[in-house]
């Protein structure tokens, strides 16, 4: 025995103890740009005045009250969520496994509440990740995270997203209740979904009464430049939601939106959460949103997710023996690889740079939103030094 912790997480030798803006701080005294940020969690970087005020004067005030009791800051966020955004209704919680929990459960109750029991399949994505409660990795389009854990769930099917016909098929389908979809898929390795795939998958669900979900718990809250991912097209709204991640910017919250319509079953007693929306996530999240949804704040991250994309198109170019192609959307950005992802983390790392693995032998790199152009160089030359661990450039200059 190791230790007492649970053998469940595969973990670099690093302990990180202190965090300032991009850059993180080991107990050795080392330095890191950190292109990881809890997985696209950290949007506003480490600690950040606004959320250490927040949170500070939060905690001298109320930690902690159920539900069965009113909370002025749900009120105030869900207002701000809803002016952002397509949702009528906002229900919170913690993790964004329990966001996509309560998506999958307000589109089953949906069905129900009109008299169609019977509609309950939920048709995801391969590839695609939802969470690791039962219910999400059912949803997820990974058989791997189903080893061990006994039979499927009823109700759940998987398609390829260029099985159009299979789509259509599947939609149409009498026991179908709803489509749940990445607009950016995160852990399958970075996909960045077309308008034209969401704005159809739209105008199948309408077509046939099928509820629309987006799982937007690693794209959402500025990280591809616009508040959500689909925002970048016309005519893509979901019916539900999940936000996470970035909605804390590193403190456990979680949303569940959904127009007023879909959310018509989520009646007193349909779900619930002890912790989901207390004092202490609220003030944060309240500060949260309000610094992400700063135009200025977009347009940074818009800026300099530009840039990262043109700095990483010329290094694929020159580095050919280590890199396959850039994927991605804004500063959600994988980069798949020809030598193992993980030694790659491992040489970066090596280098002062942090970055996330990801499917299909992708790296990804979910650096804050508030990254300058001058940290993102950095984490090119690092990138680029790491290449030298694999092999020598033999790609043409950029």
């Amino acid at each position: 025995m190791s230790g007492p912790l649970m053998s469940v997480y595969n973990r670099a030798p690093l302990a990180l103890v202190r965090g300032r803006g991009a850059w993180v701080y080991a107990e050795d005294g080392a330095t890191y740009l950190d292109c990881v940020g809890g997985v696209a969690t950290n949007a506003l970087g480490h600690a950040h005045p606004a959320l250490v005020s927040a949170l500070t004067e939060q905690a001298h005030r109320l930690w902690h009250v159920s539900n069965i009791f009113q909370i002025p800051g749900q009120d105030a966020l869900a207002e701000r969520l809803v002016a952002a955004s397509f949702a009528d209704r906002v229900f919170f919680a913690n993790t964004g496994s329990e966001a996509v929990e309560c998506a999958l459960k307000t589109a089953r109750r949906y069905h129900a509440a009109n008299g169609q029991p019977e509609r309950i399949d939920i048709i995801g994505f391969e590839g695609s990740f939802h969470g690791r409660t039962y219910a999400a990795v059912n949803a997820s389009g990974n058989a791997a995270y189903l080893d061990g854990f006994g039979p499927r769930l009823p109700g759940y099917v998987h398609l390829n997203v260029r099985d159009g016909a299979g789509i259509e098929a599947a939609i149409a389908a009498s026991t179908a209740a709803a489509v749940i979809v990445e607009p950016v898929q995160g852990e399958g390795g970075a996909k960045a979904l077309s308008g034209e795939f969401l704005q159809r998958l739209r105008a199948l669900c309408t077509q046939h009464g099928v509820l629309l979900i987006y799982d937007e718990v690693q794209s959402g809250m500025g990280r591809t430049g616009q508040l959500f991912a689909h925002q970048w097209f016309e005519d893509a709204d979901p019916d539900i939601m999940a936000l996470a991640k970035a909605l804390g910017s590193g403190f456990p919250v979680a949303a569940c939106l959904a127009t007023e319509e879909a959310a018509k079953g989520m009646t007193p007693g349909a779900h619930g959460s002890t912790f989901g929306g207390n004092p202490l996530a609220m003030a944060v999240a309240i500060a949260a949103f309000d610094e992400i949804s700063r135009p200025e704040t977009l347009m940074l991250a818009r800026g300099v997710g530009h840039h990262l994309a043109v700095e990483l198109d010329h290094l694929i170019r020159r580095r050919p023996d280590v890199f396959v192609e850039r994927r991605g959307k804004g500063m959600l950005i994988g980069l798949q690889l020809k030598p193992n992802n993980r030694d790659f983390m491992a040489a970066a790392r090596e280098r002062g740079l942090l970055v996330a693995g990801g499917g299909e032998n992708c790296i990804r790199l979910l650096p804050p939103l508030i990254l300058s152009k001058e940290e993102a160089d950095f984490a090119i030359a690092r990138l680029d030094e790491a290449c030298d661990a694999f092999g020598s450039a033999s790609g043409q200059a950029a």
